[in-house]
């Protein structure tokens, strides 16, 4: 493995007592530089990983920083779901047709109010491409759907539906068509894709430096010219001919940030927090502390799994005040957005002993009655309005028809009617054992290209940001391997980009 510069020394950051703070930037007047390079990559998850690599390609020289002992970040976490579509390979292989327009609509509908559209755009626009240049970079796909949506695959089939694309109201939106591209790997993919991804940038010649820490940005004239580290040899300042590439992760396990920004997102169970301890938003602080702007930074993801097997989207969920807020057969990240900040995280699963089953999650039963009425009594819920709940759907349901939420005819089936012998309710309120997985989507703002944008929304010059260090395409809401996607997408134009600058 190459390696980094020896270490001449320099100053410390020791500004860290308020960790919301920009982290302000080292003059390159003040410093001497130990080395140069094309591009500096911060971090190593998908991101900088696919920076990394891209920049390699466009003949750049890189230095890849890690605070980590390896590549991987969050992303080797993952399932491995990489949102792709608007005609890919495997798309086509497993018999699907989609296009740019037919994505970009449903993507425009479901990542929110405020999304990003040019850039959302440029990312349906890519996306074929950028499937073949995974594909190219060593990540293998094997062309088979997967009937069970929202979670990866249990077994290595590369296609589902990933976010809620086949359920209301997006089925109204845009033509259902799967877009979760998952790499051949048995269940969670995220590690072997990562391992991937890390095996090709280390056979790029790229120069990588883990176990270190970037302090300071450096800057020269208001231009981003180089950073200051620190490893176990010591602290160098390294310049940067064409720019650095922010891809140091989102900010979900720095409580004072989350606190301030988006508090919300901390009342869940802090074991599911989804982030490394390295998400604490750093990457964030050094790109303010030169002037960048920040987008939705209250913007958080919140996924409530209810299964596999989705079989149990024939349940219901109900609020404290025993009414509907949701189609249950929908994406479980909308659900858990809907629970967790609409209804306070105090919801509950209405089902009975036809439809409960075995599932992942381990979900069980925690009350069950001969009436809606009694086991509304049995979990503090209003009786009549339980009651009324019930019977409404019921009713519907018995049609074929779901006119309140529109869940789709395959889960709509009455609850507590024979064969069933009662009604029972699951609480999945947010203080219990029901999983409320959360992270960070507000980062620095950036353009189609990755270049960071300052308060006045022009490129600051040579500074990149992708991956959960930016602003998501997903804002508001989100779509399972949105992540993936958008950061490898991003983190390859930023690094390819960079490199070019650097000529």
């Amino acid at each position: 493995m190459p390696q980094t510069p020896p270490a001449s020394g320099g100053r410390t950051d020791t500004r860290t007592a308020d960790l919301t703070k920009p982290i302000e930037p080292l003059a390159a007047s003040d410093t001497t530089f130990d080395a140069t390079t094309d591009v500096v990559v911060v971090g190593l998850g998908v991101a900088g990983c696919s920076a990394t690599l891209a920049a390699r390609q466009a003949g750049g020289d890189v230095l890849a920083i890690e605070r980590g002992p390896s590549s991987g970040g969050t992303s080797a976490n993952s399932g491995g779901l990489i949102y792709l579509g608007g005609g890919t390979a495997l798309q086509r292989a497993c018999g699907f047709e989609d296009s740019v327009e037919n994505m970009a609509a449903f993507l425009h509908a479901a990542l929110g109010h405020d999304a990003d559209h040019e850039r959302i755009d440029e990312y349906c626009v890519g996306s074929p491409d950028h499937f073949d240049w995974l594909v190219a970079n060593g990540v293998p796909f094997r062309a088979a759907f997967c009937t069970e949506p929202n979670r990866e695959s249990a077994d290595d089939a590369g296609l589902l539906f990933s976010g809620g694309e086949d359920s209301w109201p997006f089925d109204e939106v845009a033509r259902p068509v799967p877009r979760g591209h998952k790499p051949q790997w048995v269940d969670s993919a995220g590690g072997f894709f990562m391992r991937c991804l890390g095996d090709a940038v280390t056979q790029s010649g790229a120069t990588l430096a883990t176990d270190a820490r970037v302090t300071r940005l450096v800057v020269d004239d208001q231009t981003i010219v180089g950073v200051q580290f620190q490893d176990d040899d010591g602290m160098r300042t390294v310049r940067a001919r064409g720019g650095v590439v922010l891809a140091a992760g989102g900010f979900i396990n720095n409580d004072a940030m989350v606190a301030q920004h988006c508090p919300t997102a901390h009342r869940p169970n802090p074991a599911w927090r989804v982030g490394t301890p390295t998400d604490d938003g750093r990457g964030i602080r050094l790109g303010l502390g030169v002037g960048a702007h920040a987008r939705r930074l209250e913007a958080f993801e919140c996924a409530l799994p209810l299964g596999p097997p989705h079989r149990l989207a024939r349940a219901i969920l109900v609020n404290r005040r025993g009414e509907r807020f949701v189609n249950e057969d929908t994406y479980t990240g909308r659900i858990g957005l809907r629970a967790l900040v609409d209804q306070q995280g105090d919801v509950f699963m209405i089902t009975d002993d036809v439809i409960h089953e075995r599932n992942i999650v381990g979900l069980r039963v925690n009350a069950a009655a001969a009436t809606a009425e009694e086991l509304a009594h049995d979990i503090g819920l209003p009786p009549d309005a339980l009651a009324r709940t019930v019977a409404d759907y019921n009713a519907a349901a018995a049609r074929g028809e779901d006119p309140q939420f529109h869940k789709r005819p395959p889960f709509l089936q009455p609850i507590g009617v024979p064969p069933a012998s009662g009604i029972g309710a699951i609480d999945l309120g947010v203080d219990r054992d029901a999983i409320y997985a959360t992270f960070t989507l507000g980062g620095l703002a950036t353009d189609a290209e990755g270049r960071v944008l300052g308060e006045d929304r022009r490129p600051r010059p040579g500074l990149f940001a992708a991956g959960r260090t930016s602003a998501s395409l997903a804002a508001r809401d989100y779509v399972s391997g949105i992540s993936l996607g958008d950061g490898s997408f991003f983190g390859r134009r930023a690094g390819t980009l960079a490199a070019r600058s650097a000529r």
